[in-house]
């Protein structure tokens, strides 16, 4: 949406916040490093594509989960959060979490109404296969993230071999994405959810979101356009 445009490297770029996370690279700086990126791919077409991929996901600069998770309109937090405030007793229930991760799982919630809209639109899991197959493109990131994140290059390669095994590449159903979420929340902190029960509040979202989601996605289509124009 924003670059009018898509390739590979975009589209491992706008995942590559998620999978650079680690013990020592925390979510905050991995969906801070766009802008490195930028800055150290210089003129190669390709590696800068990938790194205005990471901007358009990122919170610094301001991609798509600024909006989404930080600071939207005049929300508290972000428009997903703010959406999930309606899911957040349901989610504690169904995810078998503790009150304190309730608003948070209760946003995830909400990507997944998205996603499942979104996916809906379109066959990007396809677009994702693809991306994930171009090995020369993920042989030069195998060498250059090592450097940026600090973790060690054999992390990386299973975070990158592995990913796709994390996230919905078919076309998503409530079904298929909780059940991706339930693998993600056993990884993640060893719990199992309700996957029938996440799978109809992945539904209801998607229902929550019907009104305004366009109106989201075109306020920050122009926001995310705007910082990478301001790029050095």
């Amino acid at each position: 949406m924003v670059l009018n445009r898509s390739s590979d490297a975009i589209t491992l770029g706008s995942l590559l916040p998620d999978m650079i996370i680690s013990s020592n690279f925390n979510h905050i700086q991995a969906h801070s490093i766009g802008h490195e990126l930028w800055q150290v791919f210089g003129k190669d077409s390709e590696m800068t594509d990938l790194a205005l991929g990471a901007i358009s996901h990122g919170i610094a600069p301001k991609g798509l989960d600024y909006f989404g998770d930080e600071k939207y309109s005049g929300f508290e937090r972000g428009y997903c959060f703010e959406k999930g405030r309606l899911l957040v007793d349901e989610t504690i229930e169904a995810c078998n979490i503790p009150p304190q991760m309730g608003w948070w799982k209760a946003h995830n919630i909400v990507e997944m109404g998205i996603e499942l809209r979104v996916s809906s639109l379109g066959n990007y899991g396809n677009t994702i296969r693809q991306a994930f197959g171009n090995e020369d493109l993920i042989a030069k990131l195998g060498e250059i993230l090592p450097g940026l994140t600090g973790s060690s290059e054999r992390h990386l390669k299973s975070r990158l071999s592995g990913f796709t095994g994390y996230i919905e590449t078919s076309k998503a159903t409530p079904m298929s994405l909780a059940q991706k979420y339930n693998f993600q929340m056993f990884i993640r902190h060893k719990i199992n959810i309700n996957i029938p029960k996440v799978a109809r509040l992945i539904e209801l979202a998607a229902g929550y979101i019907e009104n305004d989601i366009d109106d989201f996605f075109r306020v920050v289509k122009k926001q995310v356009y705007n910082e990478m124009k301001s790029l050095d």
